[in-house]
């Protein structure tokens, strides 16, 4: 038996705004596997988080397999956009859903994070927002596209280089990134693909850079669709009375090599988990997908192009 063994490590995973999406599966897994967590949640959503929390409803999902329920040390409120105080508009600050938070930036609550605990081991970035994610990229603004990139990708760059100086050397960098960095994903728009690939680039990039500077391991996870609260927001293809996430689910379960299987986001909580242990001492700079397999088609078996009568006995007996 090789166990996944994370007792004594401390991870702290941006981006948990509910209990349905990758983060917080990441987190559970670091937590089944002995971590200290510690969340950092997207300022308007902590409220809505914390009572959801405290209520109950999220115990389900929180249950290890030991039966106790996952637990973390502290929430942060943290907004990515921002780097530093100085950076947020007037609005914002006055926006009422900021109204009662304070030290959200980047360089605040790393500074917080200091002060609480000291030193990290694991920073996961579970981040990704598009304000114009519904329009094609040919409709894209330009304010649109640079957001996108600014919370997508950027801010696993500026995470990293706030966080880096705290954590433990041989300590774990990791993010998510999508296959729409490497193909093309129609209604996956308002510069989300392009965002992705920019973070799949930066994580080599880093992976060197944090590596050389504090002994710190750096990948990313492709990770394929999971029926999330996040994701629902998308949208809804143009043909059908569906949504973008309920097509891109049914294309993967029907092409995928492993057939008709769900993804489940504990697999990626397990990947994550691997990835910021120990086991994985040597691996950085790596695209580690998780998708059953998607990523190695270059062709749709369910396409029209193969109709049965047109279709070779190897295409028949594949699906």
């Amino acid at each position: 038996m090789l166990p996944i063994n994370l007792k004594g490590k401390r991870a702290f995973i941006a981006g948990i705004g509910d209990d349905q999406g990758y983060g917080f599966a990441i987190a559970k897994s670091l937590a089944e596997a002995g971590a200290e967590i510690l969340i950092g949640t997207w300022t308007p959503l902590v409220k809505i988080f914390t009572t959801s929390w405290n209520a109950g409803k999220f115990d389900e999902s929180r249950t290890l397999s030991n039966g106790e329920l996952m637990q973390y040390s502290k929430l942060y409120a943290l907004d990515a956009a921002f780097d530093k105080p100085e950076d947020v508009p007037q609005e914002i600050k006055e926006n009422k859903r900021y109204a009662e938070a304070s030290a959200y930036t980047i360089s605040e609550v790393v500074a917080a994070v200091e002060k609480d605990f000291g030193k990290i081991d694991i920073v996961i970035h579970a981040l990704a927002n598009a304000p114009e994610v519904k329009k094609p990229l040919l409709e894209t603004s330009r304010a649109g596209y640079l957001a996108a990139l600014s919370s997508s990708s950027y801010s696993f760059v500026s995470l990293l280089s706030q966080f880096g100086r705290i954590m433990n050397e041989g300590g774990s960098a990791l993010s998510l990134t999508y296959i729409a960095s490497e193909r093309t994903i129609p209604g996956y728009g308002g510069g989300m693909s392009s965002a992705k690939a920019a973070l799949e680039s930066d994580t080599r990039t880093l992976a060197w850079e944090a590596g050389r500077k504090w002994g710190v391991r750096v990948n990313v996870i492709s990770a394929g669709p999971l029926r999330s609260r996040a994701a629902r927001a998308i949208g809804s293809d143009t043909n059908k009375a569906v949504s973008f996430i309920d097509t891109m689910i049914d294309y993967s379960k029907a092409n995928a090599p492993l057939k008709g299987k769900d993804l489940e986001a504990e697999e990626i909580g397990a990947s994550a988990a691997f990835l910021s242990s120990s086991l994985a001492s040597a691996i950085s700079g790596v695209i580690l997908y998780v998708d059953n397999g998607l990523h190695a088609m270059g062709i749709a078996v369910d396409s029209q192009a193969f109709a049965p009568e047109e279709c070779t006995t190897e295409c028949v007996a594949a699906k």
